[in-house]
């Protein structure tokens, strides 16, 4: 039996929120204004708190999508990712995937982002296994601004990871040890259900929740560049 490996991206993986750095990104371009960086502010202070109402994030965070082709999108991102990404890749959270990556083990990345940002920074770790929040296409290939089923957020992790595992004949048990890397307490949902939880530069809840129970706690902070 081998082990299953699964990675929280933002603050765990890397050491920005890739959300946020993707408005940031926007605002740069003048395509978001001081009214939309407000309520990107408010929407980031609910999720630190723990209370995020994620459709109406989704709505919000989803509809700068809609104004550009797949193609002006992707130069968009390849852009995004080497101004606003790359300086926050470490060399540690690199080493930590590739040791799984090596071992044989099954290696997932789960995020409460949404796909087209999480994809590629994934691919940056050699990670091909991605659930973020799906997003919805026309028929032409552009994002509508609708997100797909379940967002994975909180609990929302727990059930896409048990779509993940059920789409390939498998559940939690039939790995030797399931591994969950992440620095939120919104992912505690899945941190307890995991055999290996463990806490990576973990906010304060997570950090005074991962001592109680005698979780592992590390520490990813040695910038890559």
């Amino acid at each position: 039996m081998n082990n299953l490996a699964i990675f929280d991206l933002d603050h765990t993986l890397i050491l920005c929120d890739s959300d946020v750095q993707w408005s940031a990104y926007l605002a740069e371009k003048g395509i978001l204004g001081a009214d939309d960086a407000e309520k990107r502010e408010a929407f980031y202070q609910d999720y630190e708190n723990g209370c995020l109402n994620m459709d109406e994030f989704l709505r919000f965070q989803l509809a700068p999508l809609t104004r550009f082709s797949r193609n002006k999108l992707d130069a968009m991102h390849r852009e995004f990712t080497e101004q606003r990404i790359m300086p926050h890749v470490t060399a540690e959270a690199r080493a930590l995937v590739a040791r799984h990556l090596e071992a044989g083990d099954d290696v997932l990345l789960i995020s409460a982002t949404n796909e087209f940002i999480i994809t590629p920074i994934a691919h940056l770790f050699g990670i091909e296994n991605i659930i973020g929040v799906r997003l919805e296409v026309d028929a032409n290939k552009r994002y509508t601004g609708n997100h797909l089923g379940t967002p994975s957020f909180k609990e929302g992790k727990v059930k896409r990871l048990s779509e993940w595992l059920a789409a390939r004949g498998k559940t939690l048990s039939d790995y030797a040890q399931s591994y969950f890397y992440s620095d939120s307490h919104n992912d505690l949902p899945l941190l307890e259900v995991v055999s290996v939880p463990i806490a990576v530069n973990p906010d304060p809840k997570l950090a005074a929740h991962a001592a109680k129970r005698g979780w592992r706690t590390i520490r990813l902070t040695e910038a890559a560049c």
